[in-house]
């Protein structure tokens, strides 16, 4: 199995041109599907059935994975079942009629405005690392960005006279991003205290954020730092990355921003994808509501 899988990954990479994110998070979905396969004792891809595709779902649900993930791993492996039935590897495609899985799809957890200050002041400080960190917390806040865009931002990126942020999404689509004031200015103090101190290190990267030893940081590394500040903060561990670009969503739909432009800056290429912020925001609603119906 894990040779055809293989087999796959360098057709989807090399023959389909997929980004080099999606291709790694193809081949972890497909490790885990070929783990959980082998433990009820499967062993060929021409044995698999529907049970063994839904158990295997339902199993990632019991560990408390979020739906997209899920999600996404059920795509993983539609497309792996498609290429092979191409191939003449497999007999009968059978998630030719799985859909995905919208029924246990959540509304994202958002944090209170005053909770993303709270988390945001975890990082205040004059120490070099304090300085860096609150400027990627602001930023993360402040420009709705997702961890793969923070982690490859560059310095030239930044644009402080335009105020706004030019940053590469999914599909290896550029946007531009308003900046705000906090962030800019954040960014700004590092940028001129701290980054050329570390760049020193090696002069060649060009990446906004650089850790101590002038490298760039990974998703990994920047997923690390925000749930280090969530837990200084006292939000325990229930904040990412995308915690903050879902706060950004929501806390601009609630102060009049229109979806259309927050869909613009998210970088979602449909609309409904922005959509799941009107279902968040319950407590403009209910404002709404009291202020314009007769009854309320």
């Amino acid at each position: 199995m894990k040779e055809i899988i293989a087999q796959f990954l360098d057709h989807i990479a090399y023959e389909r041109g997929l980004a080099v994110n999606t291709r790694a998070a193809y081949a972890a979905d497909l490790e885990l599907f070929a783990t959980s396969l082998a433990a009820h004792g499967v062993h060929l891809f021409n044995q698999v059935t529907r049970k063994h595709i839904v158990e295997f779902l339902t199993d990632q649900r019991r560990q408390g994975m979020a739906v997209a993930t899920i999600a996404r791993r059920l795509v993983a492996v539609k497309v792996l079942f498609g290429y092979l039935q191409r191939e003449g590897l497999l007999d009968r495609n059978v998630t030719e009629a799985m859909n995905s899985p919208k029924l246990w799809r959540t509304l994202p957890e958002i944090l209170a405005p005053t909770e993303v200050g709270r988390l945001v002041d975890a990082a205040a400080g004059d120490k070099a690392q304090a300085v860096r960190d609150h400027a990627i917390l602001e930023l993360f806040y402040g420009c709705g960005l997702r961890v793969s865009e923070v982690a490859t931002l560059r310095v030239a990126d930044v644009q402080f006279e335009g105020g706004f942020v030019r940053c590469t999404g999914k599909g290896d689509k550029q946007r531009v991003v308003p900046l705000g004031q906090c962030a800019a200015t954040s960014i700004q103090r590092y940028l001129d205290k701290i980054r050329p101190r570390w760049a020193q290190k090696h002069p060649d990267v060009d990446r906004l954020f650089l850790s101590q030893q002038g490298k760039g940081f990974t998703r990994q590394g920047l997923y690390k730092l925000i749930v280090h500040y969530a837990r200084e903060a006292g939000l325990g561990g229930r904040v990412s990355p995308h915690t903050l670009r879902h706060c950004f969503a929501s806390h601009l739909l609630a102060n009049g921003a229109q979806l259309r432009a927050i869909q613009e800056m998210l970088g979602h290429a449909s609309i409904a994808t922005t959509q799941i912020y009107t279902h968040v925001d319950q407590d403009r609603l209910v404002a709404v509501h009291r202020k314009f119906h007769p009854r309320a």
